[in-house]
C-alpha cells in the first residue's frame, strides 16, 4: 500500500513521467506495476487499515497484494468493507 501511494506522488510531483518510468526504473513489469497501483482502488479506510497492520509472528505479512486481488476489482466501497471484514477474521 505504500509503495502504491509512493508511486502516485512520484508521477504526481512529475518525478518521473508516467507509471511505465516507474517499472522500468523498478525492474518489474508493467503487469506487476498496475497489481501495486490497483491497491488504490480500495476504499480509504480499508488503504489506511493495511498502512497500520501489524506483523504476524515469524515475520509473514498479515496480507499480501495477491490476497488483495479479488477485492481491488471490486469497485463498490460497501462490497470492498465486507469482504475485507471476512478476510480479517
Amino acid at each position: 500500500m505504500a509503495l502504491a501511494l509512493r508511486f502516485e506522488k512520484l508521477v504526481a510531483e512529475g518525478l518521473v513521467e508516467n507509471y511505465a518510468d516507474l517499472a522500468r526504473l523498478g525492474g518489474v513489469s508493467c503487469a506487476r506495476m498496475s497489481q501495486i497501483l490497483n491497491l488504490l482502488n480500495l476504499a480509504p479506510d480499508i488503504q489506511e487499515e493495511l498502512l497500520f497492520l501489524k506483523k504476524t509472528p515469524g515475520g509473514r505479512e498479515p496480507v499480501t497484494e495477491f490476497e488483495l486481488r479479488d477485492l481491488v476489482a471490486e469497485v463498490e466501497w460497501g462490497t470492498q468493507r465486507r469482504a475485507w471484514e471476512e478476510m480479517m477474521n
